[in-house]
């Protein structure tokens, strides 16, 4: 049976879908992988012919994900709270809330928490697209830390070549080795948080 990856967060603009596909694209080369639109908008899965390598796939409804044959699914989720979520949060080995380091993320995150919570789901909060050299960064980290779901080591930081990584083919294949080990390095922890 496939381990199910959700990303999750109420608010839009947090990089959730430049995640997901980094991600599948990082483990796709040790398991076989499936990427998940549920986003109605389907900004995923109208890139699938630019990554022909990597199946992407649209779907509404939960029983069609957990039929796919994967050894890991990797589900991008809109930037709203939906019926939909609760459900998906239960079937899934591990919710990934990815948060910037603002005030108006840590807000909006509580309720995306909070339906985890309801889940008794295995869940971790990482921050992406962090600006370099901000002290805001810790001190948004100390308030993520006291919110009842674990904040990851690893941080992605914003770079323009993590931006651009859905037109360039993957943070992989790119030329930023900073970005790479940020990935990897989020990749690890995942499958650590899974393992345990």
């Amino acid at each position: 049976m496939a381990k199910i990856i959700t990303l999750a967060h109420q608010k839009g603009g947090v990089g959730k879908s430049t995640l997901a596909i980094n991600l599948a694209l990082t483990f796709q080369d040790q398991l076989s992988v499936a990427l998940v639109d549920t986003d109605l908008q389907g900004s995923l899965y109208h890139l699938r012919e630019d990554f022909p390598e990597l199946t992407i796939v649209g779907s509404d409804q939960f029983k069609d994900i957990q039929q796919l044959a994967f050894d890991l699914i990797i589900v991008d989720t809109p930037p709203y709270l939906s019926n939909r979520l609760p459900e998906m949060f239960r079937h899934s080995d591990l919710i990934l809330v990815p948060t910037k380091a603002g005030f108006f993320d840590v807000m909006a995150i509580r309720s995306t928490l909070a339906l985890i919570q309801e889940a008794q789901a295995k869940a971790g909060i990482v921050l992406n697209m962090v600006k370099p050299r901000s002290g805001l960064t810790n001190d948004i980290s100390e308030l993520l830390e006291n919110m009842g779901s674990p904040l990851l080591k690893s941080r992605v930081h914003d770079r323009v070549s993590i931006a651009r990584s859905s037109i360039t083919g993957g943070i992989l294949k790119g030329g930023d080795p900073k970005a790479k080990a940020e990935l990897m390095a989020l990749a690890e922890e995942i499958v650590e948080m899974i393992a345990n």
